[in-house]
């Protein structure tokens, strides 16, 4: 039997028009956080990098494929990860490709960086069937300049870094072997979507956001919260090929 507190269709209707407040003050809040997030500055990248895609070396400027605007999302995929990339990031990117020629047909290029070798990334692409350009940042700063990643001596002077490596929960000692890698190496990739714009030639970086902020998750999570059990008791992701059924 449900612990849920049941109720008459009066009760639900109070507590539902009272939900509905909270709801239209978050989507207030949520305007004004837009608001703020156009008028960040945009900061020129003055450096040069470079970029291994499945059509060759490129660079950021490349990357826009002839568009103004360049979405991004950083999967958790580094160079020691023997098994494949995050299960969480790769249940993000299950998401994206319907997303592609609506982006497309509003100036903006979709894709995801990694920094495992394009090699990896590609046979990676080809196994959950994505359509999204799949870029490697392997052997650039990119990944560093841009936070996407830190130096071991880096990942070091992290406090909640430090501590999940000494006390992990039981659910991220199962992710660390199924990443393949050490909870060392493997917590240094960063979950984060990062943005760019390109004006008159210069590219620009316009914007930067990590986990845990909501936007960085699953999609799913996003219906999840909507059904009437909300979110499954662990924080354990599948990628969608390894469901135990």
């Amino acid at each position: 039997m449900s612990e849920q507190r049941i109720g008459t269709r009066e009760e639900w209707q109070a507590a539902r028009d009272e939900l509905a407040k909270l709801e239209a003050e978050q989507a207030e809040r949520n305007e004004e956080v837009k608001r703020k997030r156009l008028a960040l500055p945009w900061v020129p990248v003055e450096k040069e990098y470079v970029f291994d895609t499945e059509d060759g070396k490129k660079s950021l400027a490349e990357l826009f494929d002839g568009r103004s605007q360049l979405l991004a999302y950083n999967i958790m995929f580094g160079p020691d990860y023997t098994l494949g990339a995050c299960p969480g990031c790769t249940s993000l990117a299950d998401g994206l490709d319907g997303s592609l020629v609506h982006l497309n047909h509003r100036d903006v290029t979709l894709a995801c960086f990694s920094r495992a070798p394009i090699e990896r990334l590609s046979a990676y692409r080809r196994r959950m069937g994505w359509q999204f350009p799949y870029v490697s940042t392997h052997e650039s700063d990119f990944a560093f300049d841009f936070s996407l990643a830190l130096t071991e001596k880096q990942a070091e002077q992290v406090p909640e870094i430090k501590e999940l490596i000494d006390n992990p929960p039981g659910w991220l000692e199962e992710w660390s072997g199924q990443i393949g890698a050490e909870l060392k190496d493997g917590l240094r990739e960063n979950p984060a979507w990062i943005a760019f714009a390109r004006d008159n030639g210069t590219v620009y970086h316009t914007y930067t956001v990590s986990a845990p902020d909501p936007f960085v998750a699953p999609y799913f999570n996003f219906l999840l919260e909507r059904t009437p059990k909300a979110q499954p008791a662990e924080p354990r992701t599948w990628r969608k090929d390894e469901y135990p059924d």
